[in-house]
């Protein structure tokens, strides 16, 4: 009680209030017209939850003040710095800084005040082990995305019997640790035990399966924040963290769906970027590629009634997302249906296509998500893929073989013409050739995605 006022009902209410927007904002974040007011929610949320821990008073209003402004500082200039392109590498840092906060602030605490509670140093071992998992982790992954390191999957013999002994002893030692709090040694060990998990867990995962591995360390920082809230005592910590790590489980769970693999075998089984097919490219191709021009695309597209573009990668590359808006104004503009191809797994992280086309204001109701294109794809006159490979790669179906086989791809093969713009013949993430290149009703475009789609746009207006 101060002042008259009972301030712990008051932080109670503030935290049921912050808690209520961060459940809109998750909400919100599902649809891209409603992503924004989400953001807005989701920040309104943790400043009242700020400010009501800040009324249970502190004795470092200094300390708090500068890490804010350094905060603010840094968020700043990472969200005007920071391309479209690198947003996924920027995500798995940001998920690295929230492991590496519970590690530091679960060991502060319990540095502080060693607790008898086997809840809050279960809850202590829990924000070391995880925490530690998802900073080297995220940083690992950080480091593959932005081709600091080669994105590779790096297998060696034993690994499985190396990261199985690493668990065990990560076991012991968060035994020792709940059983004697006291000796904080324990808990440097563990947190050190679990950074090694986190490199050798990451480093077999290719670049094929990046965007899960974000997913997972994202749901790694929830619920390692959410332990630190168990430390705390604080329930706000607890319910943004069990948000945050129930929202990543659900979409690594739909994003394995997509790919059509378990968890466990994304984690194990290392497909990435090396070469994995025992068929080679020159094989595939053997002089089949039919190149082709502005003008001939142009020529294919007049008179199309229905086109589907599917977003890649390379579009990200290329920032292509604006020319892509301005083709398909212009063939609307003459009376063809226009509709984009998403695939869940396009690109690096989870939903990136479909914020790079709204960043171009591509109307959502235009985007329709793989089940529901691929009944219609035979009757698309043309498919513009562009910077796209293993998700409308067709080995997926036809070679039980390959690494990708059996993963869901976006059927753009049974369309009556293909237009593939990609800068050469180089894989995707999975490392194999894709037959879809020398198929008889696909054209290779090499060129960079904007400047082709730009040249494309400038031959349909000429031939007009």
């Amino acid at each position: 009680m101060r002042d008259g006022i009972d301030v712990q009902a008051f932080v109670g209410l503030a935290y049921l209030l912050g808690s209520v927007l961060f459940i809109y904002a998750l909400k919100g974040l599902s649809h891209p017209r409603t992503a924004v007011r989400a953001n807005l929610l989701g920040a309104a949320g943790m400043a009242i939850a700020i400010l009501a821990t800040l009324a249970l008073g502190i004795d470092v209003w200094t300390l708090v003040v500068l890490g804010a402004l350094i905060g603010t500082v840094a968020g700043a200039v990472l969200a005007l710095r920071i391309e479209m392109t690198a947003m996924p590498q920027m995500v798995a840092l940001l998920n690295g800084f929230g492991g590496l906060a519970s590690v530091l602030v679960a060991g502060a605490y319990l540095i502080g005040a060693p607790s008898d509670d086997l809840q809050t140093n279960v809850a202590t071992a829990a924000s070391a082990l995880i925490g530690a998992v998802t900073f080297l982790g995220s940083l690992v992954a950080f480091a593959k995305l932005q081709e600091l390191v080669s994105g590779n999957p790096v297998l060696f013999f034993g690994r499985h019997v190396v990261n199985a002994s690493l668990a065990i002893l990560a076991i012991v030692l968060a035994v020792l640790l709940v059983r004697d709090p006291s000796q904080t040694g324990w808990y440097w060990a563990l947190a050190v035990v679990g950074s090694l998990l986190g490199v050798l867990l990451t480093i077999p995962i290719g670049g094929a399966d990046m965007p899960v591995v974000i997913a997972l360390l994202n749901s790694y920082s929830g619920i390692a924040a959410s332990a630190t809230g168990f430390v705390l005592k604080n329930d706000m910590l607890i319910i943004a963290g069990s948000l945050v790590g129930a929202s990543g489980v659900i979409l690594t769970a739909i994003m394995c769906r997509a790919m059509n693999r378990s968890l466990a075998n994304v984690i194990f089984a290392g497909v990435g970027a090396a070469p994995t097919s025992s068929t080679s490219a020159d094989e595939v191709y053997a002089g089949r590629i039919k190149a082709t021009t502005a003008e001939e695309i142009a020529m294919v597209l007049d008179g199309a009634r229905r086109i589907v573009i599917v977003p890649g990668y390379g579009l990200a590359v290329a920032q292509a997302q604006h020319a892509v808006k301005a083709l398909a104004s212009l063939l609307e503009s003459r009376g063809t249906v226009v509709e984009y191809a998403i695939h869940p797994v396009a690109g690096r992280m989870p939903g990136h296509m479909n914020v790079l086309l709204a960043e171009a204001n591509v109307e959502y109701d235009r985007l329709r998500d793989m089940d529901e294109i691929n009944p219609t794809m035979e009757q698309a006159d043309a498919v513009i893929v562009i910077g796209a490979n293993d998700v409308v790669n067709p080995s997926a179906r036809t070679d039980p073989s390959s690494p990708i086989a059996g993963m869901p791809i976006i059927d753009v093969d049974k369309a009556r013409t293909v237009i593939m713009i990609k800068r050469s013949l180089s894989p995707g993430f999975a490392g194999i050739p894709n037959p879809l290149f020398a198929a008889d009703n696909c054209l290779m475009f090499f060129s960079d995605g904007r400047q082709a789609v730009q040249a494309i746009v400038n031959a349909v207006r000429e031939a007009a």
